[in-house]
């Protein structure tokens, strides 16, 4: 999200009962050691509904052998599209958590089962500024807090989004050190797990595409020596809207696109801003490259006033249509519109389940993340 202006779902074939077991197996295995708190995930090839909704605990709920992750595996970038274990194009489906140095204490056990078996979310964006009293202040603290997340979404059979979100300075190369350092021990620990993506820069702004483009091929290369397999998203330039922000768009991209193998672009919207001009643009793109929207929102730029649900559904039958990936900006109780939480949810521990909880844009988004997919099951 920018400040105030800057600021699978497929069945793909058939999972087997010895693989959905033996990822229960190691769910059940992971719960038992993960700490509280934590983000949401997935429902990608999960029915509209799974094991009902689970009330705030210190442990994860009990996962379905068809969570997101059984049935799709580890994903990979095929073509334009995101695509799981089969080769088959899939849409993730999912919530980000809002900056963890300020809404930690909406990430909990029972946030995080309420995402995965009611809202059914197939994706968590795990959401840490670097900046703004972020990682900067305190790297092993941020990381080991992100390590836990991990471990979390893993164990209820979610996706993980990794955010490293940087925003103010607009510059990626600002932070180039400090991404080296985190991504390497995140990739080195994480490595051997089927659920995790990497956004390497949220909002890139005020800057060129080749400096955005000579970021990743600078970072890049340094995950890749621990995680050979992860998808790694890319932002694009003028906060993330393949420069249509700053009047340029996807032709920039198209024509100088990352060299690097297994990587995504992210495209961000808030509906209520964006019109036709970043419909358009992110149509265009996705026809060419393979985009993911790891933030939008039914609001204006700044996650706040009236939401414009209308708009906002053309972007999600587009992104339907095609396939487009997408998380929605976000699962905290920040006074703002675009947070899905009403007000003093998250300090007095939920609740969490239903539509009671929820502002109308959490009521709007959660409907939308738990409709079944319409991909083939073969």
């Amino acid at each position: 999200m920018r400040p105030a202006r800057t600021r699978t779902r497929s069945l793909g074939g058939a999972a087997t009962l010895a693989a959905a077991l033996l990822l229960t197996l190691t769910t059940a295995t992971t719960i038992a050691t993960a700490t509280a708190g934590a983000p949401t995930g997935g429902t990608a090839g999960r029915p509209a509904t799974v094991n009902g909704s689970s009330a705030a605990g210190p442990a994860a709920a009990t996962p379905s052998a068809a969570t997101p992750v059984a049935v799709n595996g580890r994903l990979k970038v095929c073509g334009t599209k995101l695509c799981n274990q089969y080769g088959k194009p899939i849409q993730l489906r999912g919530m980000s958590t809002h900056g963890l140095q300020w809404y930690r204490q909406c990430v909990t056990s029972g946030s995080l089962n309420a995402l995965a078996t009611d809202w059914n979310a197939d994706v968590l964006r795990i959401s840490m500024y670097i900046q703004e009293g972020g990682y900067e202040t305190d790297p092993r603290r941020y990381t080991d807090l992100v390590h836990s997340i991990i471990e979390q979404a893993t164990a209820r059979g979610m996706y993980a989004l990794v955010d490293w979100h940087m925003l103010s300075p607009g510059d990626p190369h600002h932070n180039l050190s400090r991404a080296k350092t985190f991504f390497a021990e995140i990739a080195q620990r994480h490595s051997a797990k089927t659920n995790l993506l990497y956004e390497i820069a949220n909002e890139p702004n005020g800057v060129s595409w080749s400096r955005i483009r000579s970021y990743a091929e600078e970072l890049i290369p340094v995950i890749r020596a621990e995680d050979p397999h992860t998808p790694i998203l890319v932002g694009t330039r003028a906060w993330s809207s393949f420069g249509v922000s700053e009047g340029s768009d996807e032709r920039e991209v198209v024509a100088s696109p990352v060299r690097a193998g297994n990587i995504m672009y992210t495209f961000h919207f808030y509906a209520y801003s964006h019109r036709d001009e970043y419909l358009n643009t992110l149509s265009r793109a996705a026809d060419k490259l393979p985009v993911f929207v790891t933030e939008f929102g039914t609001q204006n730029y700044a996650g706040e006033g009236a939401d414009d649900f209308a708009m906002s559904q053309r972007y999600l039958d587009l992104m339907a249509s095609k396939k487009i990936s997408w998380v929605n900006w976000n699962f905290s109780d920040d006074h703002r519109s675009g947070a899905v939480l009403k007000s003093g949810t998250c300090a007095n521990n939920g609740p969490w389940t239903g539509t009671g909880p929820l502002k109308p844009a959490g009521v709007w988004v959660r409907d939308r993340i738990r409709t079944a997919d319409d991909f083939p099951t073969g």
